[in-house]
């Protein structure tokens, strides 16, 4: 029996909205994906004087390899937390921003060969959360427009950088110095096989103030074309004149779909960049000699409009990230903020791993050195408590360091300090991360 002409318009309207419902489920399973993984980056990153909640204790995986225990997601998106508050003395433990990837849980292998080292002096940090959703954000400025938007059902907040040749995101960082790091999360949405070649983020840093390259700048752009794996590219301008610009192979189009972190390191004249766990660029002499980088400029090309999104959030810029091999094997001794812990416990963050690697390399370099690990807290809690504390995580970096990198466990001693040798004021939030931190002694 044929179908009547109602009948087929009917079936036609049923099948078009079953396929528009599941492409609209779909397009916000992604959604909330991404919005899970912002929320979790941006966790880690919070400014100390927040507020901590509690977590699992599943990072203990970093003291025991091959363990490959599952790392859980943050309780709720609007966790707050905190670098420099996740390395505190006492109080619950907050959230540490451990993340799931889509292609299962990460594991200390991943993180033991992160060699990225955040500086540890806070210049700059912004997750929006102090500025209301549709405003553009108050410690930022731009030559076109936007506003702060969430993703999904998170809470966490981000910008959109508008698609345009020449349209600049600054945000109020201070004038840098010579050491820095910079930390930052992308996300993108309305990527397909047809996202163009052109599509990209650039990170600019320039001697320029205001919405210009810069006589001297170092440039980077992150590809989002998914249709064929387009490079991740560097150049530079010195006095107005560019001398590098190379495209380095790189297949980024999973990465790009699932809320990348960026991590870049300047020391000197040197650029390095990191996508999530993976160093893409290290050009010994990019950064123009003698240049003053007043800004950080961030530009979106290539989008289509109304189609293609992508945004920006989590940006941290710290003073520091130096190359502790060569001061340890110069100096004899270094000091570190850039271990992390659970606050008021000796569970190593994962993003401690880069200068715990950094101290095998020593070691393994020169098997003549003996090293003397030394743990010092803030003047949170008791006397007693922080001396116990400041031990035992000083234990816990040796225990990486054996069980991880396979140091001879003969060449390293541990002591702990606690809160008796401050190296900063106790009374601000700033002065207590600078007191938490781990010395490295030549024996």
């Amino acid at each position: 029996m044929k179908t009547s002409s109602p009948g087929k318009i009917l079936l036609g309207l049923v099948f078009i909205l079953g396929f528009s419902l599941n492409g609209n489920a779909q397009f916000f399973k992604k959604l909330a994906k991404k919005a899970e993984r912002a929320a979790e980056r941006t966790v880690e990153r919070r400014v100390e004087t927040e507020t901590s909640k509690k977590t699992d204790q599943a990072l203990d995986s970093i003291l025991e390899p091959g363990s490959g225990g599952k790392r859980q997601s943050p309780p709720s998106p609007g966790t707050t937390g905190g670098q420099g508050g996740s390395n505190g003395n006492t109080g619950g433990n907050p959230d540490t921003g451990s993340t799931t990837d889509a292609g299962g849980p990460k594991t200390i292998q991943v993180y033991s060969k992160f060699d990225f080292v955040p500086g540890d002096k806070q210049l700059f940090f912004d997750d929006f959360s102090n500025d209301f959703i549709g405003d553009f954000p108050s410690k930022w400025n731009t030559n076109a427009g936007g506003e702060l938007v969430t993703l999904g059902d998170s809470s966490q907040k981000w910008l959109e950088l508008k698609s345009g040749f020449n349209i600049y995101y600054i945000p109020d960082v201070p004038q840098l110095p010579e050491e820095y790091t910079i930390e930052f999360d992308l996300a993108a949405v309305g990527l397909d096989a047809k996202t163009s070649s052109t599509s990209k983020v650039a990170i600019t840093l320039s001697d320029d103030d205001k919405f210009n390259p810069g006589a001297n700048n170092a440039y980077a752009e992150i590809p989002f074309c998914q249709y064929a794996a387009i490079g991740v590219t560097v150049q530079n301008n010195i006095n107005g004149r560019r001398e590098i610009r190379s495209t380095v192979k790189a297949d980024l189009r999973d990465e790009v779909l699932e809320t990348p972190h960026i991590s870049i390191a300047v020391n000197k004249l040197r650029f390095r960049l990191w996508v999530n766990e993976v160093k893409y660029i290290d050009v010994p002499r990019l950064v123009a000699p003698g240049a003053v980088i007043h800004t950080v400029k961030f530009l979106a090309n290539g989008f289509r409009d109304g189609t293609e999104k992508v945004f920006i959030s989590n940006l941290k810029v710290a003073e520091g990230g130096v190359d502790l091999r060569r001061k340890l094997i110069s100096e004899g001794k270094i000091s570190t903020n850039a271990i992390l812990f659970d606050s008021g416990s000796a569970n190593l963050q994962p993003q401690s791993m880069g200068v715990i690697r950094q101290i095998s390399q020593v070691m393994l370099q020169e098997s003549s050195i003996n090293l003397k690990i030394v743990g010092h807290t803030d003047a949170d809690g008791s006397d007693e408590t922080n001396m116990q504390l400041s031990k035992d995580r000083a234990a816990a970096v040796k225990n990486a360091l054996v069980g991880i990198y396979n140091i001879d466990a003969s060449r390293l001693s541990v002591d702990g300090k606690g809160e008796s040798v401050p190296v900063s004021d106790n009374n601000s939030p700033a002065g207590k991360a600078q007191n938490r931190r781990v010395e490295f002694i030549r024996q």
